[in-house]
């Protein structure tokens, strides 16, 4: 498996991207190092942070601190929380940050419709075979590591994003998908966002629609007890 070193690429200008539209494999689009982007609120996904301190997950952290990570990270059978959103199931989730934050529920909720807004409902990863569902249709590739980008946000915080690049499979899987679990180093994901398309730098000024995924596991229930956990 090869293992690409972060890149300094050109900044693209690529104006408004999925702010409305689904992430889907019909309309995929495809970095920089330390590229300055407005991100989504880092905070609103909090969790125990045994995969290192809160000011890592926060996004403040040294670049010797950040190491390479395999898809093994991220194995395992994953369910998108759009379909939750959209049925109510979150709405305890959107009148809590409601009480602690700047926006109305209301407010919350249509911003996260454009973050979590997405076609692909499951995603299955096992060994270097990534399976995305599309109205319960699987498409599969095989991909291998390239690398990891480091960006950074407006706010003054960063954020790393994991690539990986296909290298077998359907022609309808995309080239690259880029994982966000706010970790910096190897440690299982208990949640993700998820970029994906066939232009790798364009992809990473993708901020505003970040398909988002737990285990398949979990309930609603369970998934609102844990965005609300902190």
């Amino acid at each position: 498996m090869k293992s690409r070193i972060v890149r300094r690429l050109g900044a693209l200008a690529l104006g408004a991207l999925l702010a409305a539209a689904p992430q889907g494999f019909a309309d995929a689009a495809g970095g920089t190092q330390d590229k300055s982007v407005q991100a989504h609120d880092h905070g609103d996904h909090a969790h125990s942070h045994d995969h290192g301190s809160e000011r890592i997950y926060k996004g403040y952290f040294e670049d010797s601190q950040i190491s390479a990570r395999s898809l093994s990270d991220w194995e395992g059978d994953w369910q998108s929380v759009y379909e939750h959103l959209k049925a109510g199931n979150l709405d305890a989730v959107m009148a809590h940050k409601a009480e602690h934050g700047d926006k109305t529920a209301d407010e919350y909720r249509a911003y996260y419709d454009t973050g979590y807004r997405t076609d692909v409902e499951r995603i299955t990863i096992e060994g270097d075979a990534v399976t995305f569902y599309e109205n319960g249709e699987p498409i599969s590739g095989r991909y291998e590591s390239d690398g990891y980008e480091i960006l950074t946000y407006k706010a003054g915080n960063r954020g790393v994003r994991f690539i990986f690049e296909k290298v077998d499979g359907a022609a309808a899987a995309p080239e690259f998908i880029q994982f966000s679990d706010h970790r910096i180093a190897p440690a299982r994901a208990d949640h993700y966002h998820l970029y994906w398309g066939n232009d790798r730098a364009a992809l990473l000024e993708e901020v505003t629609n970040w398909p988002t995924y737990y285990p398949s596991s979990l309930t609603a229930d369970q998934i609102a007890r844990e965005m609300m956990a902190h």
